[in-house]
């Protein structure tokens, strides 16, 4: 997409500071990524030293390490175990509160407070995830209040990525690693150099309020290509055309109980996902027994409760949750909102005790074909 040279500014690494201060004068809580007990997660910042200078991950199947390099790079990670989803979609979220009034009962509605918040380092699968998140929660009939207050106060600064790890497979989706949109503010890390580029009016003005110098081309040729060499460096990749068949034909494969064998059902998968949004609700009844709050809690389609309905579980076993929740990410998913649930991000295979890792688990599963109920499945 062609950009005006006011839109794309050169940001020296010295004057990174000045963006987290402008943020922060126009009354933004600036979130970034910072290294706590030996991953990167989300935490409040301040200054340009909080961030993970310097530090880079390690991630294959099971895996995850930070080591310090000693360079002068400030996102030379790619991503910790949370995305851009609890910023909006809040992991527990008070719906109302239920009092005794009047020998009966009131009920009040419990919405957050609005709250500026500028996240810093986010990536272009949190990007995708974020877009996917928008459409499940403020598209369509049924918008979601409380996500719609949260996602409000967001100003995002992103990060094009400049290196993969070994579980990155965004490109083969699409959704990266060069952002394709929903930022307020994108970086590309240089050496001692940002490019900066507005993605929205908010976006533009604080371009111009940290007044940087207009990008040169050469500079902005030199963001593309590492961006580009990125993307071609990935050695994981999904193949989603004719995926939705491909998966329901799979239904029956034997391949299930192999992977069912090795899941715990331990719900890793589905809580580091940046779209997935499965949710219970729980009731929190005080000691006297006078009120009681209602809130929406995250789940997931791997635990037992989540399938249980009416007196009878829907899912008993694992394999039953396992082909759920695959099925539905990568097939019902893009029939029921037009995009695919999963954005490349890795996450799900890092994060998996055992190591699985869907990308292999889809070529067994959709590549043979295998007889059903006397019928020929084809991938």
């Amino acid at each position: 997409m062609t950009r005006s040279s006011e839109t794309r500014g050169a940001l020296p690494l010295a004057d990174l500071q000045r963006l987290l201060d402008v943020l922060q004068a126009k009354g933004y809580r600036v979130v970034g990524p910072t290294v706590h007990d030996g991953a990167i997660v989300w935490e409040s910042i301040r200054r340009m030293s909080d961030l993970p200078v310097g530090w880079r991950d390690r991630q294959e199947p099971g895996q995850y390490r930070l080591e310090q390099t000693g360079s002068n790079h400030v996102f030379g990670i790619a991503h910790g175990p949370n995305s851009l989803k609890p910023f909006a979609f809040a992991p527990r979220e008070p719906l109302l509160q239920i009092e005794r009034a009047n020998g009966g009962f009131a009920v009040h509605s419990r919405l957050p407070q609005p709250e500026k918040i500028a996240v810093i380092g986010a990536r272009a699968c949190d990007l995708a995830g974020l877009a996917i998140q928008d459409q499940i929660f403020l598209n369509g009939a049924y918008r979601d209040t409380s996500y719609a207050i949260r996602r409000e106060g967001l100003f995002i600064v992103g990060v094009n990525c400049t290196r993969a790890l070994s579980t990155c497979f965004c490109a083969s989706m699409g959704t990266g690693p060069h952002a394709q949109g929903g930022y307020d503010l994108i970086l590309t890390e240089l050496d001692e150099m940002f490019l900066a580029e507005a993605g929205s009016p908010a976006g533009r003005e604080v371009l111009t309020d940290i007044a940087v110098p207009a990008a040169s081309a050469t500079l902005i040729a030199e963001a593309s290509a590492r961006v580009e060499a990125c993307a071609r460096s990935q050695v994981r990749r999904l193949e989603s055309s004719g995926m939705p068949q491909a998966l329901y034909e799979a239904h029956d494969h034997p391949h299930w109980d192999e992977v069912a064998a090795r899941c715990l059902a331990c719900a890793n998968c589905t809580m580091v996902c940046p779209t997935c949004f499965c949710h219970t609700v729980e009731e929190t009844p005080d000691l006297a027994g006078e009120r009681s709050e209602h809130a929406r809690l995250w789940d997931s389609c791997f635990t037992q409760e989540h399938g249980y309905i009416h007196g009878k579980n829907i899912r008993p076993a694992i394999k039953d949750r396992y082909r759920m929740w695959l099925t539905h990410k990568l097939a019902s998913w893009i029939e029921q909102f037009g995009t695919s649930g999963c954005v490349g991000c890795g996450r799900c295979i890092t994060w998996c005790p055992v190591g699985i890792d869907l990308t292999e688990e889809l070529q067994v599963l959709c590549k043979a074909s295998i007889p059903a109920k006397g019928n020929p499945k084809h991938a």
